[in-house]
């Protein structure tokens, strides 16, 4: 075991290094297939709505192409630590995982890099077409990387808790079909939330997911439903109730132990 101070950094890089060799090893389907259908998206939209349609003063593509991006990005988030869970627990090898001298923080640590990677990955290939086919360049390119993250971070710790508590796929798919995918349409990708009649408009604040597109699309566009840093803020709270809960439930092995 070689740790330096109270980090094992050896266990910790190791981990990372298989999650990102796990999604890298099919980039077909883990790079190339979100870029594929952010792209059926755009062409679908382009076409059913033709041009000249604005929202929020700005061209209908250009309006939903950053929701577009974190929508993308969040689903592969929580697909990457998701994924990588219930497979080692139903092909019965999570104890490679769990046997290591590495701590609850160290795997969660471990599984979030993973996520955060393959989504940096995918936000950097669906930017780069959206500048080449929309000429779409981020406004605040900061803000955006910052939100980028945070959904990352958000979706990829989500991940970790559905790939714990699922025994088996349909149960990890009712958690994609049900709470992930709904939260992801349902929050302003297509739409402003301010066209919505009551209650919807103040439900939709309440969905943290919200936040991630608002904050892409002020990233990207420069325009946003909620001011900027209440939406950081809101997504901040929601990365640290998440992974704290992980923690929890990796720490007590909850789920997890025979």
């Amino acid at each position: 075991m070689r740790r330096f101070g109270r980090i094992n950094w050896l266990g910790l890089r190791t981990l990372v290094t298989r999650e990102i060799m796990r999604f890298m090893a099919v980039w077909q389907q883990t790079i190339f297939a979100p870029l594929m259908t952010a792209g059926l998206f755009v062409t679908v939209f382009a076409l059913a709505l033709g041009e000249g349609r604005t929202v929020m003063g700005l061209p209908y593509l250009a309006f939903i192409g950053p929701g577009i991006l974190m929508m993308t990005v969040i689903q592969n988030a929580f697909a990457n630590s998701s994924s990588s869970i219930i497979s080692a627990k139903m092909q019965g090898n999570i104890v490679d995982t769990l046997m290591p001298p590495l701590s609850a923080g160290e795997i969660l640590t471990g599984y979030l890099l993973g996520s955060l990677a393959r989504a940096l990955i995918v936000a950097l290939v669906i930017v780069t077409g959206m500048a080449l086919v929309l000429g779409q360049a981020p406004a605040h390119p900061l803000w955006a990387l910052a939100f980028v993250v945070l959904g990352a971070l958000m979706l990829g710790g989500l991940g970790v808790i559905g790939g714990i508590f699922a025994q088996k796929f349909d149960q990890m798919a009712a958690i994609t079909n049900f709470i992930v995918t709904p939260l992801s349409f349902l929050s302003g990708t297509f739409y402003s939330v301010e066209t919505l009649p009551e209650p919807f408009r103040t439900l939709s604040h309440w969905n943290p997911i919200f936040y991630l597109i608002d904050g892409a699309r002020w990233g990207f566009a420069g325009v946003s439903d909620a001011p900027p840093l209440r939406g950081l803020g809101v997504c901040a709270v929601v990365v640290a109730l998440i992974v704290f809960i992980a923690w929890r439930w990796l720490r007590s092995g909850y789920r997890m132990k025979a």
